[in-house]
């Protein structure tokens, strides 16, 4: 899916001269606004927009009208005339008013951060169960704002036609044309959702444990997974180079078979589209074993990128052991470790602090999936909470089931062996097994 231009050159499209700007508004604020202003860059490049332009301006009262100050809507489009842009990327959200009003006071097209995100998502999207949810969710997007007409997106520049567009026509048709096609998508991806339930049933009649990489996007899940996995999952220095789940068998010491899962990165202020869209995608989190949050420990928003993460897996109903309020929930919620990324980015103090911090938790392993440092540890504590509550197991087998002994010696730690009886028909096997393999022995045939 070409997301600028399905009719003219896709190159001339990604090369879009645009200016990025955002509205700092006073409020609890634990962001770096450099940092901020320079995700929303990262994000525009991502698609291969050309940011010619950025900047940050102090809001003191949001306009309902443009949301910035006239003063800085002039400065705003003083430099998109002198820039030549023809697209500006707000990084806020935008009403249907504020975004026409800036466009005709910048004389340029006006797209905001949930518009840009779902561009990228758009994009990116690989399969044809991704590229359903992104559909949703920009339909979702579309039909409360009604900005342009859905009818005519096949003649539009850009796949969502927020780059383009021939105007607000046939508003009750595009209502129903939405409607019908929001739930004939709703259909197909119920379809995918039972057919991922009856994958996953299999799975767990196996059982073997599921562990989901999440993280901020750009933090190097896939780089991760990949070296956990020996994978080439697309791993870039981009944002959003992942989107569609990818699943791999891995083993872990004492674990014979565990299945890792790399997922879509999250951001801040992901459209709320997007969080219900996808929640099939992240099904393999809710249902998750064990949940490794990979942090980009050198980015200094760090703290605040966590906080994101931990509010999108909120949304999604997910609440690691140790996050919540309560051993009760404990109990029922999947383990968690913290992946402190790319240690290899930090030198001197900066790095004996974070290895300091590290040390002093026990939810947490310092790495570089990089260059490989910390990664066997990581190995091990996911293998030592995978394998927590563990139970000796006296069994008995005849003598000539060699193969139950061997899948006992692969799966678990075979602590004795005795026959029984005077011939030696039976032998007892003293076995220590992590509650899931004992089920998986108990159900072999």
């Amino acid at each position: 899916m070409s997301v600028f231009n399905r009719d003219s050159d896709d190159e001339v499209a990604r090369g879009t001269r645009a200016l990025v700007v955002r509205a700092d508004v006073p409020g609890p604020a634990m962001r770096d606004a450099a940092a901020r202003l320079e995700e929303a860059r990262g994000l525009a490049l991502a698609i291969g927009i050309e940011v010619v332009w950025s900047d940050s301006f102090r809001v003191r009262q949001i306009k309902p009208a443009t949301l910035f100050g006239s003063g800085q809507v002039e400065q705003i489009a003083a430099q998109a005339e002198a820039h030549g842009a023809e697209l500006v990327i707000v990084d806020n959200p935008l009403s249907p008013v504020q975004q026409s009003n800036l466009e005709k006071a910048f004389s340029a097209k006006v797209i905001d951060r949930t518009g840009l995100i779902l561009e990228i998502f758009g994009e990116r999207a690989a399969t044809n169960e991704g590229r359903l949810q992104v559909e949703l969710a920009h339909l979702d997007y579309q039909a409360g704002r009604l900005v342009r007409s859905w009818t005519h997106l096949e003649r539009q520049r850009g796949g969502f036609g927020f780059l383009g567009g021939p105007g607000e026509t046939q508003i009750e048709a595009d209502r129903r044309m939405i409607r019908d096609r929001m739930a004939k998508i709703r259909r197909e991806l119920d379809q995918v959702t039972r057919t991922r339930g009856l994958h996953r049933a299999r799975r767990q009649r196996a059982p073997w444990p599921v562990i989901a990489l999440v993280g901020y996007t750009n933090a190097g899940k896939s780089t991760l997974f990949n070296r956990m996995t020996g994978a080439d999952v697309t791993a870039q220095d981009m944002l959003f180079a992942t989107l569609d789940p990818t699943m791999r068998q891995i083993s872990l010491p004492g674990l014979d078979k565990a299945i890792l899962s790399d997922t879509v990165g999250f951001v801040s202020d992901l459209p709320t589209q997007l969080i219900a869209a996808f929640r099939a995608t992240l099904e393999e989190v809710v249902h998750a074993d064990l949940i490794i949050h990979v942090r980009d420990i050198s980015h200094p928003d760090t703290e605040a990128q966590r906080a994101d993460v931990m509010q999108v897996l909120s949304e999604l109903g997910v609440t690691p052991a140790g996050q919540g309020e309560g051993a009760e929930a404990d109990a029922l919620a999947p383990a968690y470790i913290e992946a402190w990324n790319k240690i290899d980015l930090l030198h001197g103090e900066a790095r004996d602090d974070v290895l300091s911090a590290a040390a002093r938790r026990a939810d947490v392993v310092p790495l570089s999936a990089v260059t490989g440092e910390g990664v066997d540890a990581l190995r091990r504590a996911v293998a030592d909470r995978m394998t927590q509550g563990s139970k000796v197991h006296r069994l008995t087998l005849p003598a000539q089931d060699g193969a139950s002994l061997a899948w006992l010696h692969e799966h678990g730690e075979v602590l004795g062996v005795e026959e029984q009886g005077a011939d030696g028909a039976t032998f007892a096997v003293s076995v220590r097994l992590s509650d899931p393999a004992y089920a998986r022995f108990m159900a072999r045939d």
